[in-house]
Parts: structure tokens; C-alpha cells; sequence
């Protein structure tokens, strides 16, 4: 793996560590009422399924608190893990990396996922070169973050047309924000760029870039990130987690079954009433949630490949960590076998 990785994996380590530490020193610290406010990172432009959830009013008494934005969730993860917010959400190989470093936290519920609909795309430009993995040696490829899963995909993607790893060492993964990535590549910052949902959906339509390739194209449908919650938060604070994951979980299937132009109106009015001067112009291109089980509930397939990918390149032991260790549906209320039921309806605030 890229020594970018490498250094995300011993970040994610320490964190691991000092989150380990911090919990041991307070899980007996709770004043024994439940808190009714969670602390939270958003995505600028975008709208989070809590804070989806939180507008329909399935979160009843409990209430979201930003604390400002993040564009990655391997950061996220981190901050949740040490306290800094209550919950937050990242790619499930950066989940596993966390938990297996001694971070005391767990995964609740997938919150993000691959579709036909809902993928991450990379991008070159129409007249670019590059159609090959081969093509891609030597090469800048913008992603949101390191070591999560773009640079997973990516690699990936390289492993299965041949590279060996010292050419896959030859790839540059750099970090570029999600709203950046299309002008990136389109200035020749770089030669290749990660687009997905809204993002992607504006910089087709504008013309001038081709897909290489998606994760889609590699992997099929799967859910592929999990919100994480501490140990110590699930213990002391029962109900208020279970309210906040069953409220994402319908705030899911609100949108599987809502037409799209109406979750999509949806979305405006949220990111106009919260008034932290965004542009809502890509909103208009989102299509679906990708997650692919129903509720968000979390399966041990969805951590098992990116737990046999560590392993394959040393970032952890074979036998190290076991999916049923990293997540828990016991805080998912919604029912497993609603799938093509009605959400229920929403309250409007």
C-alpha cells in the first residue's frame, strides 16, 4: 500500500490508542440522565441522513448539534472515537482500521452505499490518455481523503489489471475537496479525479470528462460506510441511541420510497433553513442512498472484504479483529423485513 496509507493507517492508530485510554478513564463518569443532544459533522453542500432524519421528526426529543464540517471520514471517525462529537461516519475499511487500533467505539448502522445509482466514479477528461490501469502510473488521482474508500477502490482497481505493488506505489492518491475534484481535473491539476452522487451527476452534465472506472463496476451493490458510536455513549446512553439509529434507518427508507423530486425539495429546504450560505445547486442530481440492506442494518460481508484487504497488505493480523466485533444492530429499531413497506410518515418542522 502507498506510504500515504500507511501514515493514515498510524494516525489512525494513535487515535486508537488515546481513544481506548480516554474511555477507560470515563466510562464510569455518566451522571445518569441520557443526553438528548448529539454532536455532529456535516458535509458542506450536502444533506446527512441524521440531519434528514432530524426534519422529519424522527428523532422526536433528541436534537443534532453541528460542530462544523468534514470532508473525511476516516477524521470523522476519529473525532468521534475521542469525544470531540457523538457520532460519525466513514468507509467500513476505516472503521475496521479504527477499532482494531483499540478505538472503543462500534458501528450501528451503514449510512452510505453502491449502487447502479449511487457510485463513486474516476473521472479523466474526454480526450485524456488514460484508459488503462496501466495508463494511471506516474498519475495524480484526487480523492476526498487518504486511506478510506476511494484509495481502497483504487487500489483495488490496480491489483485486478495486473499492477504489481511497486507499480501501484507508482499511483498518487492525493486529497482534493469533493467540490474541487471536477475543476481539478479540469484545469489538469490532476489526471484523474473521484466524483460521486450529486458531484458526479453536475460534472456529467456539464460535459468534457469520461468514467475509467467505479467501484460499482468492481464490486457490485454493497453498503460501504457505517456511523460509530463510542462504547461508553451505547452504554450510558441506551435510548437516545436507539432513537437516533432507528431514526436514520428511517429516514433511509423514507427516501427509497419518497419520489425522488420530493427528497429532493426536501433537501433544499434543509440546507436553506440552516442558513450556512451554501450553494444547493447540485442537490438537484442526487439519486439514491446506496445502502444496500434494508434499515441500514450492518452485515459481517460488509466489513469481512476490507477486513481480508488489511490483512493482504499488513495493515492488521489475520484473526485480529472479527466483523461480529465492529458493528451492532441492537440499537436498530426499524424492522429487518420492511423493505418494500412505507416509512413512516414524516412530521414537518
Amino acid at each position: 500500500m502507498p506510504a500515504t496509507s500507511r501514515r493514515q493507517f498510524l494516525a489512525l492508530a494513535a487515535v486508537g490508542v488515546a481513544a481506548a485510554a480516554c474511555g477507560r478513564a470515563t466510562a464510569s463518569a455518566g451522571s445518569g440522565s441520557e443526553t438528548k443532544k448529539l454532536r455532529y459533522q456535516g458535509w458542506a453542500g450536502q444533506v446527512t441522513l441524521p440531519e434528514l432524519a432530524e426534519d422529519l421528526g424522527y428523532f422526536g426529543d433528541v436534537k443534532l448539534e453541528w460542530v462544523g464540517n468534514t470532508i473525511s471520514g476516516p477524521q470523522d471517525i476519529q473525532s468521534a472515537a475521542t469525544g470531540q462529537i457523538d457520532f460519525g461516519g466513514a468507509f467500513n475499511g476505516a472503521v475496521v482500521k479504527l477499532i482494531a487500533a483499540g478505538a472503543p467505539v462500534k458501528a450501528v448502522i451503514s449510512y452510505y452505499g453502491v449502487d447502479e445509482a449511487a457510485y463513486n466514479g474516476f473521472y479523466v477528461l474526454q480526450d485524456s490518455p488514460i484508459r488503462s490501469a496501466r495508463d494511471l502510473l506516474g498519475k495524480k488521482v484526487g480523492m476526498n481523503t487518504l486511506g478510506a474508500h476511494s484509495e481502497a477502490i483504487l487500489d483495488i482497481y490496480l491489483q485486478r489489471n495486473g499492477l504489481s505493488p511497486a507499480e501501484i506505489a507508482k499511483v498518487e492518491p492525493i486529497v482534493v475537496p469533493p467540490v474541487n475534484t471536477d475543476q481539478s481535473v479540469r484545469q489538469k491539476q490532476i489526471e484523474v479525479g473521484v466524483l460521486g452522487g450529486v458531484l458526479r451527476d453536475k460534472a456529467l452534465a456539464a460535459g468534457g470528462i469520461r468514467p475509467l472506472f467505479s467501484d460499482y463496476d468492481l464490486l457490485g451493490k454493497f453498503s460501504a460506510g457505517t456511523y460509530v458510536i463510542t462504547n461508553r455513549f451505547l452504554k450510558q446512553n441506551p435510548t437516545t441511541a436507539r432513537t437516533f439509529v432507528t431514526g436514520v434507518a428511517k429516514a433511509i427508507e423514507w427516501t427509497r420510497t419518497t419520489p425522488r423530486e420530493e427528497v429532493i425539495a426536501r433537501s433544499v429546504e434543509i440546507v436553506k433553513k440552516r442558513g450556512r450560505n451554501e450553494d444547493t445547486a447540485a442537490l438537484k442530481y442526487w439519486k439514491s442512498a446506496g445502502v444496500a440492506e434494508t434499515g441500514g442494518r450492518i452485515t459481517d460481508d460488509e466489513f469481512k472484504i476490507w477486513i481480508d484487504w488489511l490483512v493482504e497488505h499488513g495493515d492488521i493480523k489475520a484473526g485480529q479483529v472479527k466483523p461480529a466485533d465492529l458493528y451492532t444492530n441492537e440499537f436498530n429499531g426499524y424492522p429487518a423485513a420492511a423493505a418494500t413497506a412505507a416509512s413512516p410518515s414524516p412530521s414537518r418542522s
